[in-house]
């Protein structure tokens, strides 16, 4: 189904075969949900983001600095609050890691560096009145910018998403979070992902594992995720080298293409299929989308290694080394996004996977891009304060603005022109 039809069926279809089933669930989540975010943005007023931060980080990992007992035996062993704890736990090391440790790629970059526009010296238009709204999936955005799937499921998570989804509203920007499998195991956790009453107007990205549709996921709880969010889409990351080094990671991926395929055409929004840092080819692209997915996120090489976050936070040492073996295991992103326009001319596209600034958003979309996603700067800026995530989002919207300016191209879609972005 394409993403026009998956829109125009949302409401209808996804109300009445699961009004009776996730109603009073919806209800429940939404009045918890409102209460929570009145307590955290009231609190982040008044406590400094580093003091929040290493409390945050001291309760939720502090049952996770030595292996205990149940660490030690096979997942499938574990009791369903075992599970719960252990996936909260890896949450708190994720943010923990991700903040204060080097866990980037060190040899393998984003690619974006081997291009550069070519300058124009005579615009003939007022910089002022450009305009960098786009649609994407059906929705207006005001600048051609996703804040990427990041985090969800903790004390600090929560702090996170909910400034995270302020600007996200503030800017008319997409948003996604990150995996809600920890709430799906433990739905009191359901409301550090539970933005929407924050960003009522937003593109909004739910996210689940794709692999967990061969561990007793499937329709049920994709549509609990949608719910918990009132997303507008499901996002089905893909990350077989995480799973990997991920101590007790699960890396059964037989089969997965065939449940994804069942997936899009179950589910009543649209799906996309998201890489986590080491990329998408154009071969692979192909078959997500013969399986249906609406919309494909690259994820390349070149911003943050998962492997490496999976190592610093391993207490097995032969885990430790395959992070850091496959540390810079990956496609850069730039590669990713341009051979897979060149087979999907109209396939909704996002970048992301080491950009940093407007310029490299303006050179993903000059690729082909539709979007531009960004962890790592807005996570970092989310952490500091509300205002070091608007003035992040002022200088995006200012690098892309003036990129434009200044080759001369008055649209987005100029940038793509034939000259504008050249090989260096």
């Amino acid at each position: 189904m394409n993403s026009s039809a998956h829109f125009s069926s949302h409401s209808s279809v996804h109300k009445t075969a699961h009004e009776a089933n996730h109603g009073t669930a919806q209800a429940a989540a939404s009045a918890s949900s409102h209460a929570a975010e009145t307590s955290v943005v009231t609190s982040t007023t008044q406590v400094t983001s580093t003091t929040s931060r290493s409390q945050a980080i001291a309760q939720a990992t502090a049952s996770s600095t030595s292996p205990t007992a149940s660490e030690t035996q096979a997942s499938s062993a574990k009791s369903p609050s075992d599970q719960a704890s252990e996936t909260q736990n890896r949450k708190a090391d994720h943010l923990r890691v991700c903040l204060e440790d080097d866990v980037q790629f060190h040899r393998t970059s984003s690619g974006f560096e081997r291009y550069r526009f070519t300058h124009c010296c005579l615009p003939e238009f007022n910089r002022n009145e450009l305009d960098l709204s786009t649609t994407f999936l059906g929705k207006t955005l005001g600048a051609p910018l996703l804040i990427s799937s990041m985090t969800g499921g903790t004390e600090l998570a929560q702090m996170i998403n909910y400034r995270l989804a302020a600007v996200a509203q503030q800017y008319r920007i997409a948003m996604g979070v990150g995996s809600q499998r920890v709430a799906i195991e433990n739905p009191q956790v359901g409301s550090t992902f539970a933005v929407r009453s924050l960003a009522p107007d937003i593109l909004l990205f739910a996210n689940l594992g794709a692999v967990q549709l061969n561990y007793e996921y499937g329709l049920e709880e994709c549509l609990r995720s949608v719910d918990l969010l009132q997303a507008d889409a499901l996002i089905l990351h893909l990350n077989p080298l995480q799973e990997a080094v991920q101590t007790r990671g699960d890396t059964n991926f037989r089969g997965l293409l065939d449940k994804i395929a069942q997936l899009c055409r179950q589910l009543p929004v649209p799906v996309i299929a998201k890489e986590v840092g080491n990329g998408i080819s154009a071969k692979m692209a192909q078959r997500l989308i013969e399986a249906g997915v609406s919309a494909i996120d690259v994820a390349g090489a070149g911003g943050t290694s998962w492997a490496r976050v999976e190592s610093e936070r391993a207490q097995d040492p032969l885990q430790r080394r395959l992070g850091a073996t496959f540390g810079n295991w990956g496609l850069p992103t730039a590669d990713c996004v341009r051979e897979i326009r060149a087979i999907a001319p109209t396939l909704p596209l996002i970048a992301s996977g080491g950009l940093r600034d407007g310029l490299d958003v303006a050179k993903a979309i000059a690729l082909g891009a539709d979007l531009a996603g960004l962890a790592l700067p807005f996570l970092q800026a989310a952490d500091e304060s509300e205002a070091a995530l608007v003035a992040l989002v002022d200088a995006l919207i200012a690098e892309i603005t003036t990129a434009l300016f200044c080759t001369g191209t008055s649209t987005l879609e100029g940038l793509r022109a034939e000259g504008i972005l050249v090989p260096i």
